[in-house]
């Protein structure tokens, strides 16, 4: 699979995330190898996700807190990343703001998620990373279908559809960026 920019040079699009299969889920990484993919947790409520609400499905590993994974649909291939959480303690009164929903948390509801870059640059050890809400419910956030324990959503003018149209830029940005060479 792919990822990174179009045959006309354009970053490639995300959409809402499809309903999938563990194994589709677990063909779909690109930041990891097979045997990796193989042995990491998927979760197993797949059947009760609310896939109609999904820009990406994320979860965490629940044998080792530090460790997430987000998949995305990317030009209609499903696209799976391995990420890693950087552990820093917050108290309440210190609030993030998520890169992806605009969404406010206090404490460490938001985290810097790193990926190792695909290919050469990431058995060198090189990745990309950005402030994601912790528990990786972005899509139910932007839709009002989770509030946010402590924090907020911004007021926004941008109407639900241009929200999410933003996050899948964003989102398919970092993917690209997990795939991009570096420029010497």
């Amino acid at each position: 699979m792919k990822v990174g920019f179009s045959a006309g040079g354009d970053p490639v699009r995300c959409g809402v995330v499809r309903s999938a299969s563990e194994q589709d889920i677990r063909n779909s990484f690109i930041n990891c190898s097979k045997g990796e993919a193989k042995r990491l947790p998927v979760p197993r409520n797949l059947a009760t996700q609310p896939w109609e609400d999904l820009d990406f499905l994320g979860w965490h590993d629940p044998q080792a807190p530090e460790r997430s994974y987000l998949v995305a649909e990317l030009a209609g291939d499903l696209t799976g990343i391995a990420l890693r959480i950087a552990t820093q303690k917050r108290g309440l009164m210190h609030t993030n703001i998520c890169s992806l929903c605009l969404t406010a948390h206090s404490g460490n509801g938001v985290s810097m998620m790193t990926a190792r870059k695909t290919g050469e640059q990431g058995r060198l050890g090189n990745s990309a990373g950005l402030y994601v809400c912790t528990d990786l419910a972005c899509s139910l956030y932007l839709r009002g279908k989770k509030t946010p324990v402590n924090g907020s959503r911004i007021e926004e003018s941008l109407s639900e559809a241009e929200q999410v149209a933003r996050l899948h830029t964003k989102l398919s940005g970092f993917f690209t960026a997990l795939s991009a060479p570096v420029s010497r």
